[in-house]
C-alpha cells in the first residue's frame, strides 16, 4: 500500500508541476489589458440658497446653504484696506471662493519689502481701469499649466455688470470673475481648491460649484448706488 501511494504521488508531481509552468508561461506571454481609471463617487447636495445682507457691507448676494461665510484672514496683517473680504467657504470640497471688494477711487493698502528684509505699508489710488488690468493679469498668472483662457462679459437684472473667466486645463483657479459698476464699487471673485487640481476628478465638483457662482452673481447687488 505505502508503494502503492509513493508511485501515485511521483505521477501526480510529473503532470502537476509541468502544467502549472505552462499556465504560469501563458499568463506571461498574454496581452496586457490595462485597466480604466477610476474616481471617487461624490456625494452632491441638493442646491439651495439663503441671504448674505450685512447692514455695513457695500453689497448683498445669495449663497449656497452647504456652504459658509467667513472673514478673510489672508490680507489682515496690520492695516486691512476694508473689512469686506470674505470668503465662501465649501468644507467637504476642501474649497473656497475668494472674494476681494475695492472701492473705486478709494485707497488700496498694500506692502513693500525694504533693503534690510521688513516691510512698510504704502497706499495707492484705486482706479477702475487698473483694477481690470489687475484682474486680467491675476488671471493670465495661470498660463503656466492652463491650456485656454476665455472671458465673457455679463451685465445683469440688478445693474451688475463684469467679466467671467474660465481657465482651461489643471489651473488651481479655474474660475474667476470680476463684478462692478465702474465708477464705486469693484469686486474679484476667485475659485480654489485646497488639493492638487485635477481637471478629470474635479470636473462634478466644478461644474456643481459654477452654478452656485452663477446664483450669486445674479442675485447680487450694490447698494448706495
Amino acid at each position: 500500500m505505502h508503494k502503492k501511494n509513493f508511485v501515485l504521488r511521483g505521477l501526480l508531481k510529473k503532470i502537476l508541476i509541468p502544467l502549472a509552468a505552462c499556465l504560469w508561461l501563458a499568463s506571461c506571454n498574454s496581452p496586457y489589458v490595462s485597466k480604466k481609471r477610476g474616481y471617487f463617487n461624490i456625494e452632491l447636495p441638493k442646491h439651495a440658497y439663503k441671504s448674505f445682507d450685512i447692514e455695513h457691507f457695500p453689497f448683498s448676494f445669495e449663497y449656497p446653504v452647504y456652504a459658509q461665510i467667513v472673514k478673510d484672514s489672508t490680507y489682515f496683517d496690520a492695516t486691512p484696506e476694508n473689512p469686506y473680504w470674505i470668503n465662501i467657504d465649501f468644507p467637504q470640497f476642501h474649497s473656497k471662493i475668494f472674494l476681494s471688494y475695492k472701492e473705486i477711487g478709494g485707497k488700496s493698502m498694500y506692502k513693500i519689502k525694504r533693503t534690510d528684509g521688513s516691510y512698510r505699508d504704502s497706499a495707492a489710488i484705486n482706479i477702475y481701469d487698473k483694477l481690470v488690468n489687475d484682474a486680467y493679469t491675476m488671471t493670465n498668472k495661470n498660463n503656466v499649466v492652463s491650456n485656454s483662457i476665455s472671458d465673457s462679459l455679463f451685465h445683469t437684472g440688478n445693474g451688475v455688470g463684469g467679466v467671467f473667466f474660465k481657465v482651461g486645463g489643471n489651473a488651481a483657479t479655474a474660475k474667476q470673475f470680476f463684478l462692478t459698476d465702474t465708477t464705486r464699487h469693484f469686486l474679484r471673485g476667485a475659485l480654489y481648491f485646497e488639493v492638487a487640481p485635477n481637471v478629470d476628478s474635479l470636473k462634478p465638483i466644478h461644474d456643481f460649484i459654477q452654478l452656485d457662482i452663477d446664483h450669486m452673481i445674479q442675485t447680487f447687488k450694490w447698494k448706495n448706488q
